[in-house]
């Protein structure tokens, strides 16, 4: 589907996706190139509405980086007092990616389960690491937290919502960013004795 897309096609997009509520932060880039945080208060595969302070204008493209999402991009179709919604363009694949995603969180959201708190964090009593950039490029940073799910670590640079990073030996992809630094996401979920560098 283009940017251009007709009222009939935004309709049928409308009709074939089930808007899921959710409560998810990220950050968003407009057509200036100026970068806002926002949150996300319901998606679907072919859909979303932001709350944001930084409305952009019907029809203009926008670029998002959700947290557990990743990143997506789309047209403003409708804008509202606090925000804008979107109509995401997307392939079939991406689309199918990102029901399940938005299945997963609407699962997890009724199961109750606390965010980012599926494994407990620990403060470790070795915090300097590596990251590592898929291009090679390494950073020194301070591990904040470290659970076996993933870390928040801060660092002077900010990889992209879902870049994929290897802090130490561990693989992960960014998940959010904060002031000083970002929240990683293991690609898998590890063992006590694979960060028993960090702990001991």
């Amino acid at each position: 589907m283009s940017f251009a897309a007709s009222n009939a096609e935004i309709d049928y997009t409308r009709r074939q996706f089930q808007r899921v509520e959710v409560n998810l932060h990220g950050r968003y880039m407009l057509q200036d190139r100026t970068e806002h945080t926002c949150q996300i208060k319901n998606m679907s595969p072919g859909s979303a509405a932001l709350k944001c302070s930084k409305i952009g204008k019907l029809g203009e493209r926008v670029v998002v980086y959700i947290d557990h999402v990743g990143r997506v991009e789309g047209e403003i179709t409708r804008v509202d007092s606090d925000g804008f919604a979107l109509e995401l363009v997307s392939t079939p694949r991406k689309q199918e990616k990102l029901a399940a995603q938005l299945t997963w969180l609407a699962n997890k959201h009724e199961l109750d389960l606390p965010e980012d708190r599926r494994h407990e964090r620990v403060i470790p009593k070795k915090q300097t690491a590596i990251l590592s950039m898929p291009d090679g490029r390494q950073y020194r940073s301070r591990i904040i937290d470290l659970s076996l799910s993933g870390a928040a670590i801060e660092i002077n640079v900010r990889p992209a919502m879902g870049s994929v990073v290897t802090l130490g030996n561990m693989r992960g992809q960014v998940v959010r960013h904060f002031e000083d630094g970002i929240a990683i996401e293991f690609a898998v979920i590890q063992r006590r004795e694979s960060l028993a560098e960090y702990l001991n």
